[in-house]
């Protein structure tokens, strides 16, 4: 079985307990307009360019087997509704401006680089985090990478957005020892209009693995002008006081590191608010008020 991987950070220290890697699964059915990883919403294989790393040699252009690319008033353009993102052009590119995001992996694949660091997760407490995109998306795949983890005895995390079937939850729930759990509104039209879908799942399952006894930190992303406001946050901090299992928040604000990915990639960035470090605080004094832990940055 083979699934699409498009990154795997290894010494990660926010995506679970202990010093970890980080498996980044492609594909999302959410579209955030705040996503700072928009190479993982698509499901398939995508070219990043740098254009500043070009260095005009023309020799994408020569091996273009599908003719995407084409000299215009002295520059090479891609043109991207052509482009098969086979990876031709970046095998020749030896300036490395052309890059294929996204990796047919094998779970063998994935595990050999996973176990490169065990030596730092017995130290550490630590193990494998799955993320994406959304990782459930790619759930068969998933199963499989978190079978063979818990067959070498490593701790399992999966940060999920929840937007997933329930019998996809409940066939992969016990191999999962930590989930982080995205919450991003409690507000239907609010989410449906910057995510394009309801939440109404998301919060189901999220109570669904409070009731099958699963452990749980929710994360929040603090985004302006969407759920920074005072009732917001106070209702996600009473919604996720009252679930009764959960005694820890993360707090992720709002940044703009991934806008330059968008161009790159061809997409357009649709998210330009500001975030103060003022107002992280006031909100991680609110929620305090709830939960007996919340923490900024995962």
């Amino acid at each position: 079985m083979t699934g699409l991987i498009f990154h795997i950070q290894r010494f990660s220290v926010n995506d679970g307990p202990g010093i970890r890697t980080t498996v980044f699964l492609k594909g999302c059915p959410l579209h955030c307009r705040w996503c700072h990883n928009p190479e993982s919403i698509s499901t398939g294989k995508q070219l990043l360019l740098r254009e500043d790393r070009c260095i005009q040699c023309g020799d994408c252009s020569s091996v273009c087997p599908n003719g995407a690319i084409s000299k215009t008033d002295g520059k090479f353009l891609t043109d991207r509704d052509q482009c098969l993102s086979c990876g031709t052009c970046q095998d020749a590119c030896f300036a490395e401006a052309r890059e294929i995001v996204g990796r047919e992996m094998t779970v063998e694949d994935v595990l050999l680089e996973v176990e490169k660091d065990r030596v730092f997760y017995d130290q550490s407490g630590g193990g494998v985090t799955f993320s994406g995109g959304e990782p459930l998306y790619q759930h068969q795949f998933l199963h499989a990478l978190l079978s063979a983890s818990k067959r070498k005895n490593l701790h399992t995390t999966v940060d999920t957005t929840g937007y997933t079937s329930p019998e996809i939850l409940e066939r992969l729930r016990d191999f999962v020892d930590l989930f982080l759990y995205d919450l991003k509104t409690l507000d239907d039209d609010c989410h449906r209009e910057f995510t394009g879908v309801s939440n109404r799942l998301i919060l189901e399952n999220l109570e669904r693995l409070i009731q099958w006894g699963r452990r749980v930190i929710v994360r929040i992303p603090l985004i302006p002008g969407v759920n920074d406001d005072s009732v917001s946050i106070r209702n996600m901090g009473a919604f996720v006081r009252d679930l009764g299992a959960v005694s820890e928040i993360h707090l992720l604000p709002y940044h703009t590191t991934g806008s330059e990915k968008y161009r790159r990639l061809g997409m357009e960035y649709g998210f330009s608010e500001t975030l103060s470090s003022d107002r992280v605080k006031v909100v991680v004094n609110e929620l305090e008020r709830y939960v007996n832990i919340v923490s900024t940055g995962g």
